[in-house]
């Protein structure tokens, strides 16, 4: 429990702000912004609550040292000079991520295997033992970025990417990622005031991180394992302090959280789910069709989901989107409707003027995250009101 250290957060594309924010507000020091990531500062229980509580972090790294590197000699020889027997023992097995935007190197294979033989060498003749290399499930996880020629080493405090929150086991054909739905919901200032329906709700992943949101439930208190469990100073009843002390901060949820799926498959998967994440009480899932459904609640309601796209599930998408914007229009009065799609030409066919178009990645696919206000009163209202 040596005082604070520099960490750093990995993020998806736009989603620093929100990364920043969050850190702020758990209690970081020193944040900044940075291109897909977020700098700060804090101590080990600190990191232990980062990975347990951020919604919008890939990643927790802990930087060990940077330098400047002009050869693969630099590189050996100060990997070769951190002390990595006192950082994790040689029965544990161990992996290396390396990232390279270099003149000096080109290939972060060849980087990754230097930086593996730096760090056996340096077991073998501090403890006369090596540990084993793991690509498939390592306990460390080691972080190589190198930049021009200026590396960094961190330990990797997460191990598997902080999206595997550990709620979701079963998933559909395009499942979105947990981090960029809590983005998602997050950027559609979704707070947990109003009802909330994702009427193509697939396997559920928008509804339980909306729940969670709603309630403050830590966003991996599902998770069982990260990397720095595997360290020579994981402190676990620090650990579990933490734990405890995020628990008690959640928060009681009057509104409704509901989802739909015209997919049985779908209804089952989502349901079985949000069981997982223990959510059940706050969250329904049922099998409908959007396109003849109407508003299921009373005042405002909240609306995220994530449409077919067209890749890789088979639809009419002139025709789908004009039937999403009808539906909006006419049966779904006093709503705050947010949509992610990757087909931009879809979104010529909604029939609606958008209040906002966020760009964000759903993965490789460039996508526009873009909200619909529909606001009381609907046409059908009016027309009986005003009849001609």
């Amino acid at each position: 429990m040596a005082g604070n250290f520099k960490m750093m957060a990995k993020t998806l594309y736009g989603f620093e702000p929100i990364l920043a924010k969050e850190l702020r507000d758990l209690g970081a020091g020193h944040v900044e912004e940075g291109v897909r990531n977020v700098t700060f500062e804090g101590d080990t229980g600190f990191m232990y609550k980062a990975n347990l509580c951020l919604r919008t972090a890939l990643k927790v790294y802990k930087p060990l040292k940077t330098f400047k590197v002009f050869n693969e000699k630099d590189l050996y020889n100060h990997i070769y000079s951190l002390d990595w027997p006192a950082l994790f023992d040689a029965e544990k097995t161990f992996a290396i991520d390396s990232t390279v935007t270099s003149d000096v190197f080109n290939n972060s294979m060849f980087v990754s295997l230097k930086a593996k033989d730096a760090i056996v060498d340096k077991f073998r003749a501090v403890v006369r033992q090596r540990p084993n290399v793991s690509t498939q499930d390592p306990d460390v996880r080691i972080n190589i970025h190198i930049f021009k020629n200026i590396c960094t080493v961190s330990l990797d405090s997460s191990g598997n990417s902080l999206h595997q929150r550990g709620y979701r086991i079963l998933t559909n054909i395009a499942p979105i990622n947990e981090v960029l739905a809590a983005g998602l919901l997050l950027k559609s200032s979704w707070d947990g005031q109003t009802d909330f329906l994702d009427p193509m709700c697939g396997s559920g992943t928008f509804l339980i991180e909306a729940a969670m949101i709603a309630c403050n439930v830590p966003a991996n208190i599902n998770r069982e394992s990260y990397a720095f469990m595997h360290w020579k100073d994981y402190d676990s009843e620090l650990h579990q302090k933490i734990v405890e002390a995020s628990l008690k901060k959640t928060r009681e949820f009057h509104h409704k959280i509901l989802g739909y799926d015209k997919a049985p498959s779908a209804v089952r998967k989502s349901q079985e789910n949000v069981e997982n994440a223990n959510l059940s009480d706050y969250i329904t899932v049922e099998r409908k069709d959007f396109f003849y459904t109407e508003k299921p609640v009373e005042g405002k309601l909240q609306m995220v989901f994530n449409p077919p796209y067209g890749e890789r599930l088979p639809i009419e998408v002139e025709e789908f989107y004009a039937k999403i914007g009808d539906t909006l229009k006419q049966s779904y009065p006093g709503t705050n409707a947010w949509m992610i799609t990757s087909n931009l030409e879809a979104l010529k066919f909604v029939g609606l003027k958008p209040s906002q178009k966020i760009k964000a990645f759903n993965g490789k696919l460039e996508a526009k995250f873009v909200q619909y206000e529909i606001y009381e009163g609907s046409r059908k209202a009016k027309h009986h009101n005003n009849p001609s």
